[in-house]
């Protein structure tokens, strides 16, 4: 193999497919990129197993089709240390060679053969979403997907797909978030997707994509890259058992306000105790050290009895953070059960601390 590519062009293929490496064991296939030529296209790939990305572009000039591995870290880089010029990769006798000028650096090849294949869309169903849409619903519930909890399905997203709609939810059992599509499908199917596919969804999906699936992958395909990612199998909670069918309170409030009085209780402690009165809001700190921290803001409730809540603040912030308007929605019926924050198709169920 012999290619001519721009150092920027090649730079931001690598730094896309860095996520996707071994990083431990240097002596696995899987810390390299696999490097191929296909007619006109040059195409770059890494996966560890579990989740791959294939990147192509047919910005390069092909001077002798071939194949390739480096270790993907070390070419990147020697990429990023060259110049802003042309650069040529040339496989001779197992190593790849990197020249650019006077320059030249050699990197060991493993075996190209044990590299592992990637799925084939052939034979699976798939469908269509915006883009655009599935990334920002995607951003919304991902900060409430769970880490190493033992219930493996609780790692990862559920895209639950009904007649009308797509169900985008996530859950770290203290809360669970909830994004509503209306859109027609034709199957009913449900999956769930690891949290670092769901990381890395979020960088990628910006052009139109194709989405197939089957009971064990998700491949999305674009017009410059493929990815894939192996699905959790298990059974996630029945979410819609946990929403809260009526509210005694529904509560409009403004999002700004709201922050600004989190944030600057949360220098305390981000374990507070949130009292709505007729005519304010009142922000305490829940700290079991004499240390406190209280904030009123004059708002207008329109309630005619007091109530409060206790939460964690990062649960509010992180809903907050993420909603489009200026305005959301409180709904509450106890201070021992669990609260709702509303924002369209977005809904957040959060569990509150007992006090």
């Amino acid at each position: 193999m012999k290619v001519s590519i721009n150092k920027g062009v090649l730079e931001t293929i690598l730094i896309n497919v860095q996520p996707y490496l071994e990083k431990k064991d240097l002596s696995q296939i899987t810390s390299h990129i696999f490097i191929n030529t296909v007619e006109d296209e040059f195409i770059a790939k890494a996966t560890d197993f579990e989740i791959g990305l294939s990147y192509n572009t047919k910005n390069v000039k092909i001077l002798d089709h071939g194949t390739a591995t480096a270790n993907g870290k070390k070419l990147l880089d020697i990429i990023k240390i060259l110049k802003d010029e042309d650069v040529t990769l040339e496989t001779i006798n197992d190593n790849l060679y990197i020249k650019q000028n006077s320059s030249k650096f050699k990197l060991p090849m493993f075996n190209i053969n044990e590299f592992p294949s990637f799925p084939q869309i052939e034979d699976k169903p798939k469908f269509d979403i915006n883009s655009s849409l599935f990334v920002r619903s995607i951003k919304k519930i991902a900060p409430s997907i769970d880490s190493n909890n033992p219930k493996f399905e609780l790692n990862g997203a559920l895209i639950d797909i009904k007649d009308n709609f797509i169900n985008l939810v996530s859950t770290d059992t203290r809360r669970l978030a909830l994004v509503k599509i209306e859109k027609n499908t034709e199957d009913n199917f449900s999956l769930i997707i690891p949290k670092k596919a769901i990381s890395e969804i979020q960088k990628l999906f910006y052009d139109e994509i194709e989405i197939f699936y089957d009971e064990n992958i998700l491949i999305a395909k674009a017009s410059n890259f493929q990815f894939y990612t192996k699905l959790i199998n298990g059974k996630f909670p029945d979410y819609e058992r946990i929403i809260p069918k009526e509210k005694t309170y529904r509560l409009l409030l403004n999002r700004n306000k709201i922050i600004e009085a989190i944030k600057q209780v949360s220098i305390i402690s981000h374990e507070m105790k949130i009292t709505f009165k007729q005519n304010k809001i009142v922000f305490e700190s829940l700290n079991d050290e004499n240390i406190e921290a209280k904030i009123e803001i004059e708002y207008n409730t329109g309630l005619d009895n007091e109530i409060y809540l206790a939460t964690n603040s990062r649960y509010l912030i992180d809903f907050l953070s993420n909603i489009e308007n200026n305005d959301f929605t409180l709904g509450f019926n106890d201070s021992s059960l669990p609260f709702t924050l509303e924002d369209e198709n977005f809904t957040t169920i959060v569990m509150p601390i007992m006090i």
